[in-house]
């Protein structure tokens, strides 16, 4: 499993790192609304992930794990938004929602894991 997780973490790491160059281009009047809220929802996926298996009980960890998760989907939706806005072009889209799928996909088999192990 923890070679699943560095994977896991290595495609986040490389998504947020894709977020913060792409919103480099976006409208500069965007810079407190949209540019802000990807950087800090892309940014969340991790951060929520790493703080996870930073606690102590599964419990704790499957909460930070849905956390992620949740700050993956709200990702998701501002990527949309912003290819609606113009804001990213549509391979930059597609690339970054490959991607951002592949770590959704990851996430949650990871969060029914968890949550099978604490049930029994």
């Amino acid at each position: 499993m923890e070679g699943f997780k560095k994977i896991l973490k290595q495609k986040m790491h490389s998504f947020v790192e894709k977020i913060f160059l792409e919103t480099k281009n976006f409208p500069r009047e965007e810079i407190y609304v949209t540019t802000s809220q990807l950087k800090r929802a892309s940014l969340s996926i991790i951060l929520n992930y790493t703080e996870g298996y930073a606690r102590f009980t599964e419990k704790n960890q499957l909460n930070f794990m849905r956390t992620s998760f949740g700050s993956a989907k709200e990702t998701e939706y501002l990527l949309y938004l912003s290819k609606r806005l113009n804001f990213l072009n549509e391979n930059v889209y597609t690339e970054l929602n490959k991607q951002l799928d592949e770590i959704n996909a990851m996430l949650w088999s990871e969060i029914n894991t968890l949550s099978k192990s604490i049930k029994h």
